[in-house]
Protein backbone atom coordinates (compact mmCIF):
# COMPACT_ATOMS: atom_id res chain seq x y z
CA UNK A 1 0.00 0.00 0.00
CA UNK A 2 2.93 2.36 0.71
CA UNK A 3 4.17 1.95 -2.86
CA UNK A 4 0.70 2.69 -4.29
CA UNK A 5 0.45 5.75 -2.04
CA UNK A 6 3.88 6.90 -3.21
CA UNK A 7 2.92 6.39 -6.87
CA UNK A 8 -0.29 8.36 -6.33
CA UNK A 9 1.66 11.18 -4.67
CA UNK A 10 4.13 11.29 -7.57
CA UNK A 11 1.24 11.45 -10.04
CA UNK A 12 -0.42 14.23 -8.06
CA UNK A 13 2.86 16.14 -8.01
CA UNK A 14 3.24 15.78 -11.79
CA UNK A 15 -0.29 17.06 -12.29
CA UNK A 16 0.35 20.01 -9.97
CA UNK A 17 3.54 20.82 -11.90
CA UNK A 18 1.69 20.70 -15.21
CA UNK A 19 -1.07 22.95 -13.92
CA UNK A 20 1.53 25.34 -12.50
CA UNK A 21 3.57 25.60 -15.72
CA UNK A 22 1.02 25.32 -18.54
CA UNK A 23 0.72 28.71 -20.19
CA UNK A 24 -2.40 28.06 -22.26
CA UNK A 25 -4.51 27.11 -19.25
CA UNK A 26 -6.49 30.08 -17.93
CA UNK A 27 -5.22 31.16 -14.53
CA UNK A 28 -8.59 31.06 -12.84
CA UNK A 29 -8.82 31.17 -9.04
CA UNK A 30 -10.27 27.66 -9.17
CA UNK A 31 -7.27 26.29 -11.10
CA UNK A 32 -4.87 28.04 -8.73
CA UNK A 33 -6.65 26.61 -5.68
CA UNK A 34 -6.54 23.11 -7.20
CA UNK A 35 -2.83 23.46 -8.00
CA UNK A 36 -1.96 24.67 -4.51
CA UNK A 37 -4.13 21.95 -2.97
CA UNK A 38 -2.26 19.28 -4.95
CA UNK A 39 1.11 20.73 -3.93
CA UNK A 40 -0.01 20.78 -0.30
CA UNK A 41 -1.19 17.15 -0.41
CA UNK A 42 2.13 16.08 -1.89
CA UNK A 43 4.14 18.10 0.64
CA UNK A 44 2.08 16.66 3.50
CA UNK A 45 2.82 13.19 2.10
CA UNK A 46 6.56 13.98 2.27
CA UNK A 47 7.29 14.33 -1.47
CA UNK A 48 10.77 15.98 -1.46
CA UNK A 49 10.28 18.27 -4.46
CA UNK A 50 6.82 19.30 -3.24
CA UNK A 51 8.21 20.10 0.20
CA UNK A 52 10.79 22.37 -1.41
CA UNK A 53 8.56 24.07 -3.99
CA UNK A 54 5.39 24.41 -1.93
CA UNK A 55 7.40 25.42 1.13
CA UNK A 56 9.16 28.11 -0.89
CA UNK A 57 5.83 29.42 -2.24
CA UNK A 58 4.25 29.48 1.21
CA UNK A 59 7.24 31.14 2.83
CA UNK A 60 7.54 33.88 0.23
CA UNK A 61 3.92 34.31 -0.86
CA UNK A 62 1.99 33.21 2.20
CA UNK A 63 -0.38 35.76 3.62
CA UNK A 64 -0.53 34.70 7.24
CA UNK A 65 2.37 34.14 9.64
CA UNK A 66 1.14 30.54 9.94
CA UNK A 67 1.56 30.08 6.16
CA UNK A 68 5.10 31.43 6.33
CA UNK A 69 5.95 29.23 9.31
CA UNK A 70 4.55 26.13 7.60
CA UNK A 71 6.47 27.04 4.43
CA UNK A 72 9.72 27.35 6.40
CA UNK A 73 9.03 23.99 8.06
CA UNK A 74 8.50 22.33 4.67
CA UNK A 75 11.70 23.88 3.30
CA UNK A 76 13.70 22.69 6.30
CA UNK A 77 12.32 19.17 5.93
CA UNK A 78 13.27 19.10 2.23
CA UNK A 79 16.71 20.54 3.04
CA UNK A 80 17.30 17.86 5.66
CA UNK A 81 16.41 15.20 3.11
CA UNK A 82 19.14 16.51 0.77
CA UNK A 83 17.32 18.73 -1.75
CA UNK A 84 19.93 21.32 -2.92
CA UNK A 85 17.32 24.00 -3.74
CA UNK A 86 15.78 23.61 -0.30
CA UNK A 87 19.24 23.71 1.28
CA UNK A 88 19.86 27.06 -0.44
CA UNK A 89 16.44 28.27 0.73
CA UNK A 90 17.26 27.11 4.27
CA UNK A 91 20.42 29.22 4.10
CA UNK A 92 18.31 32.19 3.03
CA UNK A 93 15.84 31.61 5.86
CA UNK A 94 18.63 31.51 8.45
CA UNK A 95 20.47 34.45 6.88
CA UNK A 96 17.44 36.73 7.01
CA UNK A 97 15.54 35.09 9.87
CA UNK A 98 11.84 34.65 10.47
CA UNK A 99 9.59 34.07 13.45
CA UNK A 100 10.14 30.33 13.60
CA UNK A 101 13.80 30.35 12.53
CA UNK A 102 15.66 33.41 13.89
CA UNK A 103 18.74 34.70 12.10
CA UNK A 104 21.70 32.39 12.72
CA UNK A 105 24.69 33.06 10.51
CA UNK A 106 26.41 29.76 11.35
CA UNK A 107 23.33 27.80 10.23
CA UNK A 108 23.09 29.88 7.06
CA UNK A 109 26.73 29.10 6.22
CA UNK A 110 26.17 25.38 6.88
CA UNK A 111 23.13 25.21 4.58
CA UNK A 112 24.81 27.29 1.86
CA UNK A 113 27.86 25.00 1.98
CA UNK A 114 25.71 21.87 1.73
CA UNK A 115 23.80 23.32 -1.21
CA UNK A 116 26.98 24.57 -2.90
CA UNK A 117 28.65 21.17 -2.56
CA UNK A 118 25.47 19.53 -3.90
CA UNK A 119 25.62 21.72 -7.02
CA UNK A 120 23.56 24.85 -6.32
CA UNK A 121 25.35 27.78 -8.03
CA UNK A 122 23.63 30.56 -6.06
CA UNK A 123 24.66 28.98 -2.76
CA UNK A 124 28.28 28.77 -3.92
CA UNK A 125 28.14 32.39 -5.11
CA UNK A 126 26.70 33.52 -1.76
CA UNK A 127 29.54 31.83 0.11
CA UNK A 128 32.08 33.42 -2.22
CA UNK A 129 30.63 36.86 -1.41
CA UNK A 130 30.54 36.08 2.30
CA UNK A 131 34.20 35.02 2.39
CA UNK A 132 35.21 37.96 0.23
CA UNK A 133 33.44 40.55 2.38
CA UNK A 134 33.61 38.93 5.80
CA UNK A 135 29.84 38.45 5.97
CA UNK A 136 27.72 35.87 7.82
CA UNK A 137 30.20 35.86 10.69
CA UNK A 138 33.00 34.59 8.46
CA UNK A 139 36.50 36.03 8.41
CA UNK A 140 37.71 37.45 5.12
CA UNK A 141 39.39 34.54 3.35
CA UNK A 142 40.51 35.12 -0.26
CA UNK A 143 41.33 31.43 -0.79
CA UNK A 144 37.90 30.20 0.25
CA UNK A 145 36.26 33.05 -1.64
CA UNK A 146 38.14 31.98 -4.79
CA UNK A 147 37.19 28.32 -4.23
CA UNK A 148 33.48 29.13 -3.91
CA UNK A 149 33.54 31.62 -6.79
CA UNK A 150 35.20 29.09 -9.10
CA UNK A 151 32.62 26.51 -8.03
CA UNK A 152 29.75 28.97 -8.60
CA UNK A 153 31.06 29.85 -12.07
CA UNK A 154 31.45 26.19 -13.01
CA UNK A 155 27.99 25.28 -11.70
CA UNK A 156 26.39 28.26 -13.45
CA UNK A 157 28.08 27.18 -16.68
CA UNK A 158 26.73 23.66 -16.28
CA UNK A 159 23.24 25.01 -15.58
CA UNK A 160 23.43 27.17 -18.73
CA UNK A 161 24.40 24.13 -20.77
CA UNK A 162 21.52 22.12 -19.31
CA UNK A 163 19.00 24.80 -20.29
CA UNK A 164 20.56 25.47 -23.68
CA UNK A 165 21.56 29.04 -22.79
CA UNK A 166 25.22 28.28 -23.40
CA UNK A 167 24.64 27.32 -27.03
CA UNK A 168 25.65 29.64 -29.82
CA UNK A 169 23.41 30.06 -32.83
CA UNK A 170 24.78 29.79 -36.34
Amino acid sequence: MQQASSLFTRLEYRLAQQLFHIRWLPRSPRTQRLTMHLFQRCADAGHPAALSLYGHMLFHRGITPQDKARGARYVMEAASSGDPRAQYQAGQIYEHGCTQYPRRDEHAVTWYARAGEAGHPLAAARLAMAYQGGELGLAVDPERAAYWQERADRLAGLAALDTGEGETRH
